[in-house]
């Protein structure tokens, strides 16, 4: 059963059925003989009726006629003002008056009032939730609206993901989630048709690449630069054909893409939900304020205003906004009678048609006019709605909830994977059930686009943390129940989640999992109070805890020394050490670098960037949440020397600095590492002098970088950024730093010729090249001043621990190499921070594979589908040409892949997992460049164990 990879970052999904070895649980053999082959694994229900849903189910347009396509939909935050509870229920209105199951309520009663009507779903958080409460007759009328093409679901994801602080893994993730309960649940014609990211504040080409992959047809979206949206309208190119990656064979990762036409709201005098002001159209010619004949002129002269940026005789107007429907009878009492009165209009000569319609049938009616359409190549990033509003401060903001997501989606895919190694038992067990669902769930809820991204109010970023806690705690029963299934122990388990501040409770055994595919060396920090160990298949050095560290524990440990060693683990596997005490006593001092100076001079600078309030004479905008606009263009330097402590030994080389007492920074250079880490400190971030206050580090270096840096998407593909441009339209910069920060989500570079700097980050942050031969990334932010864009309070984060302000601590990876060469470091890198071993006890070594992957490939998921399907991804994860080494076609035997697992066969899916591969087909685009593919050549031929074999188009 071989798989061949054949396309540079190329994602591959299979869904495989499992048997245990003969020694572990057993009876799951008995269950699969009951299968009579992998390849009639249910994946989309067939309706008993045949549906006219999707496509089918579009009103008739008029030819010669301009089209106006109604769209009623709804925009449900999964959070922002409110939790996410607050909102299903409608609690808290004094915040903002929302309940969304009062939504859905109303919308589904008035859609049975009329067939014409249509209404377009997105957030299955929300409707996942809805559903489990309605009676079976409810459910059952739900499904025939949804049959009949009356209720289209959109996007479909568990939420509608941020674009500029969200891991591809997560995203993919997420999408998976939501996606398998509308196929589950309405099988053909819950499957969106239509990707629909009409808030997030910028858009992201792997997101699209992403889209593409899992089989939409088109993505619409609300919020592009306001300078690229003035040149699009006057050449008509508001819609386009994204290509969304340099290295897959088009039309593989190509997306139709279009702007809406005003954000996501309606035109303007044409609000009819419950919290707007607009006037209702009263239609008794026999009242004084009968207003049909305004209405409908005013509609006609926003019609024909719009038809003269798009490109056909279609044109789409969102009919809803944030929250909205909640008494869908006043907006859909209106829409009756607006399309009744304006289409009345046709026999005295109008040749304007409106409809109830929906996205899809918009694109829908996009293909049959068979043009061709603008090429897109690069992203949408950054998003500015006017000159000196540029919405880069939330790459950072909220860095601590940033990083606990990232480990978190770590913690997922380790929980997921040992549930797949450990079987029924990792759910049931000697520790009590235990789940990944709760994870999993948490997970998916904070990728949207005001969690991860720091948008929130801060109860609400409360709440998300509450959540991904809560789902720690049931994975750790799984996980615990794993090993004690794999280990034979029952004994309890201990977990450290503190070691960045060196707290932890664990001091004889420490086991490290390691959730990628290939063996991992991995440094380790365990908290001691001891000054000499011994340690199994390992050579340690204990050092004293740093002052940085023991201030910012916070009474939470209270170890003097720490215990470094290096640790060794297998893919997908454990690696057990353990550690014995030998001494006890004054800890010996440190070895001194050679020639330490007493001060140093630095070449990566902490500095800040004064955060403007408002009071400008160009502008009033002030920095918030959203909004990075700093008052100057020159930051602060925090001090020029620093107060340091240095060490070495046979495991590492480190340099301790204090800046401030708000502001330090570790230096370290690990024995045989690939790059140097700077482990930064910074907060309580002091504004006793009333400035808010952009901390950043700033890496100075002697490369040519000629105002040209990189950054990932998503962290997949790379992308080239240049200092004041964007490659679709003549920029006009006017804030000269905020304007040229991107998000970075796993890596930035600057190269020339001879030299690459590259840092990895292990969060989401923003940054920038703003000077040649710099890279400056921000880490902290404390505000003073909301930015006016919705969330209604600064942006200035405090706990109960830190009182007088936020602590935010992190490590950025440094490696300096040959552009030629640097990928085939900082990719690894990069999976290594993404996705980084745990720390935990356990009693042997184990590996879930029999062999380690290729270099070039990476496991993405690992999954229990059902009771006896795994859903598997492998990826690519080299761009064409970007390593000449690895930018290869690859082989890997998925038969002889996992230790503890039999495959007995194989089926190729989509990315989301929500269509059989050979069964997904896309609406085909023709680019104005002339180049029209219609297929993919490659293929990868999948042979089962019974001989069967099965042709599928490789993601």
């Amino acid at each position: 059963m071989i798989g061949k990879i054949h396309k540079q970052m190329s994602h591959d999904s299979w869904l495989f059925s499992k048997m245990a070895t003969p020694e572990y649980t057993p009876f799951v053999f008995l269950l699969l003989l009951f299968q009579s082959s992998v390849w009639g694994v249910p994946v989309c229900q067939t309706p008993q009726e045949s549906p006219t849903c999707g496509y089918k189910s579009c009103h008739a347009t008029k030819p010669g006629m301009l089209n106006v396509h109604l769209v009623p939909h709804t925009h449900d935050d999964v959070g922002w003002l409110k939790t996410v509870d607050q909102y299903f229920y409608g609690d808290r209105n004094d915040i903002q008056h929302a309940g969304v199951q009062y939504i859905l309520d109303s919308v589904v009663d008035q859609l049975l009032k009329n067939p014409d009507r249509r209404f377009i779903y997105v957030e299955t958080a929300f409707f996942y939730r809805w559903w489990k409460q309605q009676t079976d007759d409810m459910q059952n009328t739900v499904k025939q609206l949804v049959n009949e093409g009356r209720l289209e679901f959109v996007n479909g994801g568990w939420c509608m993901s941020d674009e500029a602080t969200t891991h591809y893994s997560a995203v993919i993730d997420q999408m998976t989630m939501g996606l398998r309960f509308l196929n589950d649940t309405f099988g053909h014609c819950g499957r969106p048709r239509v990707a629909w990211h009409i808030d997030p504040f910028g858009h992201a080409r792997e997101h699209a690449s992403m889209f593409a992959q899992m089989g939409y047809d088109g993505f619409f979206f609300g919020r592009l630069d306001y300078q690229d949206r003035n040149r699009r309208m006057v050449a008509r190119e508001q819609e386009m054909l994204w290509r969304a990656s340099e290295s897959l064979t088009p039309p593989m990762a190509d997306l139709f893409t279009g702007i809406l036409p005003n954000g996501y709201n309606p035109p303007e005098g044409f609000c009819w939900d419950q919290s707007c002001d607009d006037p209702p159209i009263r239609d008794d010619p026999d009242l004084e304020d009968y207003n049909v004949d305004d209405v409908v002129t005013r509609f006609l002269h926003i019609a024909h205003g719009q038809a003269l940026v798009y490109k056909t005789n279609h044109i789409i107007m969102t009919m809803g906004s944030d929250f909205q429907y909640e008494n869908a009878n006043l907006w859909y009492k209106n829409l009756d009678k607006l399309i009744r009165y304006v289409n009345q209009m046709q026999s005295n000569g109008s040749e304007v048609n409106v409809l109830y319609s929906t996205p899809s049938c918009y694109l829908q009616e996009l293909h049959r006019a068979n043009l061709t359409w603008p090429l897109k190549g690069d992203d949408f990033f950054p998003y500015a709605d006017s000159a000196h509003d540029f919405w880069t401060g939330y790459f950072t903001s909220r860095p601590a909830l940033k990083r606990y997501e990232r480990i978190s989606n770590s913690y997922l895919q380790t929980c997921k994977q040992l549930e797949v190694l450990g079987g029924p038992i990792s759910r049931k067990g000697p520790f009590g059930a235990g789940d990944s669902e709760t994870l999993k769930k948490a997970m998916a809820v904070a990728q949207h686009h005001d969690a991860v991204s720091g948008t929130e109010k801060q109860h609400v970023a409360n709440d998300y943390a509450r959540k991904l806690a809560n789902g720690w705690a049931h994975c750790q029963v799984l996980v615990s129940n794993t090993l004690s299934s794999l280990s034979g122990s029952s004994a309890p388990r201990v977990y450290c989640e503190h070691l960045n501040i060196s707290v932890c409770p664990l001091t004889e055994t420490m086991n490290v999992y390691n959730p990628l595919a290939r063996p991992v060396s991995w440094p380790v920090r365990l908290p001691v109070n001891g000054t000499a160990y011994s340690i199994s298949d390992a050579k340690g050095k204990v050092v004293p805890v740093s002052q940085a560290t023991a201030a910012v524990r916070q009474g939470r440990g209270y170890a003097v020394n720490e215990l470094l060693f290096q640790v060794q683990a297998p893919p997908l596997g454990y690696s057990t050490y353990s550690v014995s005490l030998l001494q006890n006593g004054p800890p010996s001092p440190p070895s001194p670098l050679p020639r330490a100076p007493k001060a140093v001079q630095n070449k990566v600078w902490v500095l800040w960037y004064n955060a403007s309030d408002g009071n400008n004479s160009e502008s009033i905008q002030m920095s918030g949440a959203y909004i990075f606009r700093p008052n100057t263009s020159t930051p602060f330097i925090i001090s020029k020397t620093a107060k340091i402590e240095t060490l070495q030994n046979s495991v590492v080389q480190e340099v301790r600095q204090w800046f401030s007492p708000w502001v330090s920074q570790v230096v370290r250079l690990y024995t045989d590492s690939r790059a140097l880490e700077l482990e930064w400190t910074v907060g309580p971030v002091p504004i006793g002098d009333d400035l808010g206050k952009e901390v950043i580090s700033r890496l100075d270096s002697s490369i040519n970088s000629s105002g040209v840096f990189y950054t990932d998407s998503n962290g997949r593909e790379v992308l080239q950024r240049r200092k004041d441009y964007r490659p679709t339209w003549n920029l006009r910069q006017s804030e000269p730093i905020a304007g040229n920060y991107y998000p970075i989500n796993s890596r930035a570079y600057i190269k020339d010729d001879k030299d690459q700097l590259t840092v990895v980050t292990d969060r989401s942050q923003g940054g920038g090249s703003i000077q040649d031969g710099s890279l400056e990334i921000m880490l902290h932010r404390r505000l003073l001043y909301d930015d006016v864009r919705g969330v209604g309070e600064p942006l200035n984060e405090t706990s109960d621990i830190y009182p007088e302000g936020l602590v935010v601590r992190g490590r950025h990876l440094l490696s300096l190499s040959p552009p030629a060469t640097a990928a085939d470091t900082h990719r690894p890198l990069a999976q290594e921070v993404v996705l980084q071993p745990s720390s935990m006890d356990f009693e042997k070594e184990f590996s879930g594979l029999q062999a380690v992957l290729p270099p070039a490939v990476h496991l993405l998921t690992v999954s229990q589908w059902d009771q006896d399907t795994v859903l598997l991804r492998l990826e690519h994860q080299y761009q064409a040409s970007e390593s000449k080494e690895h930018s290869q076609p690859v082989t890997v035997n998925l038969q002889k892949l996992f230790s503890t697992l039999d495959v007995l066969g194989v089926s190729e899916m989509n990315l989301s997992a929500n269509q059989w591969k050979d069964e997904m087909t896309r609406l085909d685009w023709k680019a104005e460049s002339g180049t029209h593919h219609t297929g993919v050549t490659n293929q990868l031929c999948l042979l089962s164990p019974l001989g069967r074999m099965k042709t599928a188009d490789l993601l």
